[in-house]
């Protein structure tokens, strides 16, 4: 999903002189200069080497660590029932009925195994391989629950298996006391809970439809397991020792239930609910070669936007890997050879390259596999060989027979493909052309763009402003050595279901893309972007709203790298002025309004003048009286668009960088936002309607 991040509140920045350094002081190098973290000190000490990042991903890796050994055992055919807790404090709970982790001692550490595997890294049971009943699994190297107890300032334990409940409690990784039984129990599983960090962490908040959406995909992953979430953060206390499940307990908090039995085929169904089909049956595939086990499943849209997922051994694989280039390999290859035997593909066009075979599909790739190999302790992408050339051969073998014998679905997706291609030399003759105009251009620059002074794209701010009256007052607010001004003409073009060469056949776009100077397409070049902030600027009411989310869409279906390397920006402008005497104040929110009025000593519905600042005071009051009320007289400017400010107001609260308030917009769920901009900016209606609707109570609306 998009974010809005930090407030960006520049500071003055200032010329210091610099001073030459000091010669150092030499110091000896010798064996006491080097330190050995032992224990769980190298997890504390560079966390980021073990979750990725300390920001929101990383937090939400230790709920997937400890799930995914719930999983495993799932997967190993040892559990049918997992459950994540969100409770109160931000603990969170995870629990299984699967076989139990061991808690007799170890023959060589003579410690328990529990232990073993809770504070000690690289030490658990998924080195056995088939011995230890983990066929495949998600969690090789033996880290993640140790990982998450040391990232944690509680953990807590509790083992039921072998007739008894087995618990032990932990601080910073670090046992609190043994292993102790401290009752007996008929079932057997697993519950772990833990608190993280907050010293570690930048923010401890979870996000819920972040853990569901993840909760999701894992449900189709592992057919016939019932998977549940419960948020309960919003109760006073909840006694996660009463119930081993905290379903049990029926508490009043929001929850949701997964179980699914139709595989990868169910999940690429629910993918595409808001999309429209480009042919009616969605091809699956489940079979193993060498060891390997390749499950695929992909169905093609009205869409031009790929939806390509990858897992290993279930793990989410967001950078792809070897599995995902088998299948890119496999898919353009025999759409080609099925477009040329059944003629749809001619012999004077070119073969269809990998981009016009991806166009509009939705395909998730899966495979498990024994001996996995990982880039990297997060998962991020598969590294193993053997998968690339099982994934090529058992969907290669079974798309063409798929392709065979549904001739209807195969010509559909031919025909969109080949759509696809020629889409393709039809935006690179637009892009050619746009590029050819700019370079042309050359220091003249296109439309309405009041470019500025400096070169160095570091310093230079770029301000797309909604309508002719904010773009000439912006243009009289700003700083011409580092500000440059781009005004819109109206709502930019939807091109959530437009292709390239549409999109610049619009003189806006193609005036921004000019702009920025990156190119777009398989040319773009974030390294020739002509600023480092680009800062969208618009009225604060529905079609302000409306240009904001379009351009939004924009920036993320073809400049996304542009959102990631953190050059986007929403202005906010005041929504209220509020003058008192001589003493002027500014408002972005009614809160602060009623805190200004407030610090005014005058109460929201006294004295107060809503409207023209300069309005004149009655003539008929005494002196005194007119003192009195000159001083406590609030007026109060309500500002719905920017061309309402005159220049110097504009300059002042949205432009000047030591006191605008700007937010960044960044890519936090890429996952999410693709849906979400599915719903938003698609042609489904119902689709779009529903969400509205489900989400209303979140919208904060100025009427």
């Amino acid at each position: 999903m998009l974010y809005l991040g930090e407030h960006d509140m520049a500071k003055t920045e200032k010329d210091t002189a610099k001073k030459a350094a000091p010669k150092a002081k030499e110091q000896a190098y010798d064996a006491s200069s080097i330190t050995v973290l032992e224990g769980l000190d190298p997890v504390r000490k560079r966390p980021g080497m073990y979750i990725g990042t300390t920001g929101p991903d990383g937090l939400h890796h230790l709920i997937w660590e400890i799930f995914d050994n719930s999983r495993d055992e799932a997967m190993g055919g040892f559990a049918d029932d997992i459950e994540i807790a969100l409770l109160p404090n931000n603990r969170i709970r995870v629990v299984d009925n699967g076989r139990g982790i061991p808690v007799d001692k170890h023959p060589k550490t003579k410690k328990s195994a529990l232990e073993m595997i809770m504070t000690t890294l690289h030490a658990g049971g998924k080195f056995g391989g088939d011995a230890s009943g983990y066929k495949v699994s998600g969690g090789l190297h033996g880290v993640g629950a140790s990982v998450v107890n040391a990232l944690s300032t509680y953990a807590r334990a509790e083992v039921h298996r072998d007739g008894g409940k087995f618990e032990q409690e932990y601080n910073i990784g670090k046992p609190k006391g043994d292993v102790k039984k401290i009752g007996s129990s008929t079932r057997n599983g697993t519950i772990i809970s833990f608190d993280a960090d907050p010293t570690i962490f930048e923010e401890v908040k979870y996000e819920w439809n972040k853990i569901v959406s993840h909760v999701r995909q894992q449900a189709y992953l592992v057919k016939g397991t019932r998977i549940s979430v419960i948020d309960a953060r919003g109760l006073d206390t909840v006694d996660e020792k009463s119930a081993y499940y905290l379903r049990e307990l029926g508490l009043e908090v929001p929850s949701m239930t997964f179980y699914f039995e139709g595989g990868l085929r169910s999940l690429v169904a629910f993918y595409n609910q808001h999309q429209a089909a480009a042919h009616k049956n969605i091809f699956y595939v489940d079979q193993e070669k060498d060891g390997v086990m390749v499950e695929v499943s992909l169905q093609y849209t009205d869409d031009i936007t790929p939806r390509l997922m990858a897992f290993a051994n279930n793990i989410y694989n967001p950078e792809h890997g070897t599995h995902v280039t088998g299948f890119k390999t496999a898919l353009t290859r025999t759409i080609n050879s099925y477009g040329r035997t059944s003629k749809i593909l001619k012999e004077s066009e070119e073969n269809f390259t990998g981009d016009d075979a991806l166009e509009g599909i939705t395909a998730v790739v899966s495979v498990k596999m024994p001996e996995i190999q990982f880039e990297g302790q997060t998962k991020a992408k598969l590294g193993s060989v053997e998968a690339r050339s099982a994934v090529e051969s058992v969907f290669g073998e079974a798309f063409a027979m798929f392709l065979e014998e549904n001739p209807d679905d195969g010509r559909a997706i031919v025909n969109k493909v080949l759509l696809a291609l020629k889409a393709r030399k039809a935006a690179k003759a637009a892009k050619d052309s746009v590029m050819r105009k700019g370079a042309l251009e050359g220091m003249t620059l296109p439309g309405k763009l009041a470019d500025c002074q400096s070169k160095d794209a570091s310093e230079s701010e770029l301000f797309i402003v909604e309508g002719e009256s904010a773009g000439g007052t912006a243009k009289g607010g700003r700083d011409r050595r580092t500000q440059a001004i781009l005004p819109l003409r109206g709502k930019i073009l939807n091109i959530e279901r437009a292709r390239l060469d549409k999109m610049l056949a619009s003189e806006q776009i193609k005036n921004l893309v000019i702009a920025l100077g990156t190119a777009i397409g398989d040319i773009f070049n974030i390294e020739k972007l002509r600023y480092h902030k680009v800062i969208i600027a618009t009225d604060a009411d529905v079609d302000g709203a409306h240009i904001r989310t379009l351009l939004l869409t924009l920036f993320y279906r073809h400049f996304r790298e542009v959102i990631e390397g953190g050059f986007i920006y929403i202005a906010q402008p005041p929504l209220y002025k509020i003058k008192r005497g001589k003493e002027i104040r500014y408002a972005y929110t009614d809160e602060e309004k009623f805190k200004i009025l407030s610090e005014f000593g005058v109460a929201a519905d006294e004295s107060v003048v809503e409207g023209d600042e300069n309005e004149e005071e009655p003539e008929e009051e005494s002196e005194e009286a007119a003192t009195t009320k000159k001083s406590t007289k609030v007026h109060i400017q309500r500002y719905k668009g920017l061309g309402e400010m005159n220049a110097e107001e504009l300059k002042e609260t949205t432009m000047d960088p030591e006191k605008r308030l700007l937010k960044r917009i960044t890519v936090d769920d890429a996952a999410d936002a693709d849906r979400i901009f599915d719903v938003l900016m698609g042609s489904d209606v119902l689709s779009r309607k529903s969400f509205i609707q489900s989400n209303a109570k979140l919208a904060n609306l100025d009427v």
